[in-house]
């Protein structure tokens, strides 16, 4: 007699990842977008005011974070090392 074939196990319901959206359309609070890039919230407010900031968007009163301009703005702050010219150039500039 010859075993039964083996069938995948069956994912409870419950437990089921739900469809994901793309990453862009996901938005994020002040305050989850300064823990997502390990900031203070105040440190976010205060670039909206004066700029440098990652994007962000207004719903109403509610300011928005997307994930995908977070990271941008993160990955546009990378530099191999304090001696690379446009590291140099970045902190000499205005303030």
């Amino acid at each position: 007699m010859r075993p039964a074939p083996l069938r995948p196990y069956p994912v409870p319901a419950a437990t089921q990842q739900p469809a994901q959206t793309t990453q862009s359309a996901r938005y994020l609070t002040n305050n989850e977008a300064a823990e997502f890039l390990r900031l203070s919230p105040r440190t976010l407010e205060k670039q909206r005011v004066i700029g440098g900031g990652p994007r962000f968007r207004k719903f109403g009163r509610r300011v928005m974070y997307a994930i995908a301009d977070l990271e941008t703005w993160a990955d546009a702050r990378s530099f191999e090392m304090t001696s690379d010219p446009e590291y140099v150039a970045r902190r000499s500039g205005p303030r």
